[in-house]
Order: C-alpha cells, then structure tokens, then sequence
C-alpha cells in the first residue's frame, strides 16, 4: 500500500508529507532504531500518523474530537497499522495530561496554533514532549496566502484587512483564528529552544490553479505537485503560500 495520498489530495500534503519522511529517517538513523515514538498533536483522522504508522513507527494521536479519533481508529485498522497508532483525546495545551514529557522523537503539529489561545506555549510543550535531539514539524496557516486569495477574489477590502490585522484575520466571517508570516513561526520555533532545519511554503500555487484545469489537463497534477516542491523552499514564496512549515531540532 502506498504512504502517498491520491494525487489530488496530495497537493495539500506532499510537500510536507517529504520533508517529513526525511526528518524521520534521519532520526531513525541518528537513534539507531528502526521504530521512532511519533506524537501527532491535532492529528485528528491520521492523514500523517497513518503514512508515518507505514514506515514502522509508533505514532500516539492527541486530538480533542473524539469523531475524528474514531475515524483515526477506523482508518489505521483499514491500513492495518492498528497496532502502531494510538489516539488518544486532548489538547496541545493540556498536552501532559495524557502524554509525557521527553518521550517522542518527532512531533507533529499541524493544523493546530490557528486555533490555540497561546501559540507559543502550545510550541513550548511540543517541544517540551520532545527527546534530546527530538524533531518538531509545525504547519499552520500563512498570512500572506489569505490576502492573496481574498485579493483574487475581488475582495479588496478584506485583503487590506487581513493585511492589517493582528491575527491576521479578513473579517467577522473568516473561519481562521489566527494566521502567521514565516518569520513568526521561525521565532516561536527559536523561543522554545530548537534550532530551525528549514522552512517551506506550502500550497502556493494549488489553492490559486482552477481545480478543472488540474483534474481535466493530463499530466496537470504531477507537473502542480513537482512545481510545489520546487518552490516550496525558495524564501520569496513563502509570503504568498497558504501554509507554512517549520522544521524545527531539538539543541543538545
């Protein structure tokens, strides 16, 4: 079974989905173990928990739908990697209430500071779950990418607001909390004590591309998705993508 979703859906995740696999293999031969300890923190129905659950590891699912966690169940069984992926309902910031501290080698929070009161101390305590040497992927939502958006729309006004606005947010209307520009993320990373191994943009073309033109247009998706990979590291994109992702490591 492949660790890739299907090509469509896979213009949200590759990128991300990549520079993942890569950290965790280093780790796997940084630690000399063939099975790391994964915390997925907002994991929710295991998009990245299941693929990671593939390659051998352990991965512990913190998440505070039970819904999803249920979904998560169904979907890692289906997968049959039931045994490796363990869900369990909870918060980032209530994260040591149901999991320990200094017991992962990678953390995954995706997803997840948009929608947090305090982003920084939900970075603290996933880098806090963290082992010596541990890695942190952090994805969140870019501002840079609303206020293109908006602005393609035509929705000038709502632009300059998200533009402006603190939380960057386009209006009463807007469904996201909170958006960040990849300096931000970078320093919440630095502040809770890792160093940064790299920075990504993430979906800075997909979500602006007619979804007829890449579902019609032979060979559209594999030329998007290479496309995406090739920009997703080059620092003039990551103003404008939709996402960012931040690969944090942990000091010695």
């Amino acid at each position: 079974m492949s660790d890739q979703p299907r090509p469509r859906a896979s213009l949200r995740t590759a990128v991300v989905w990549e520079v993942l696999k890569e950290a965790l293999d280093r780790q796997v031969k940084a630690t000399g173990r063939d099975a790391l300890d994964v915390l997925d923190t907002g994991g929710g129905t295991g998009n990245f928990a299941v693929p990671a659950a593939r390659l051998g590891h352990r991965v512990t699912v913190v998440d505070p739908s039970p819904n999803a966690l249920f979904a998560l169940e169904r979907r890692a069984a289906e997968a049959g990697v039931a045994d490796r992926v363990r869900g369990v309902q909870g918060d980032i910031l209530g994260l040591f209430d149901v999991v320990e501290r200094h017991g992962f080698d990678a953390v995954l929070c995706h997803g997840v500071l948009e929608y947090v009161d305090e982003p920084a101390e939900g970075v603290r305590n996933a880098v806090e779950a963290l082992r010596p040497s541990g890695a942190l992927s952090l994805l969140a939502a870019g501002l840079g990418g609303a206020v293109l958006a908006r602005a393609l729309a035509g929705h000038f006004t709502e632009a300059r607001q998200a533009l402006t606005d603190p939380a960057g947010r386009w209006g009463e209307g807007d469904p996201v909390p909170r958006r960040f520009t990849a300096e931000q993320l970078s320093d919440l990373v630095s502040d809770a004590g890792m160093e940064i191994a790299a920075v990504h943009g993430v979906r800075v073309f997909a979500d602006l591309v007619p979804g007829v033109l890449v579902d019609t247009e032979p060979g559209a998706v594999e030329a998007l998705l290479k496309l995406e990979a090739a920009a997703a590291e080059q620092p003039a994109f990551h103003s404008v993508a939709t996402q960012l992702h931040v690969l944090g490591e942990k000091r010695r």
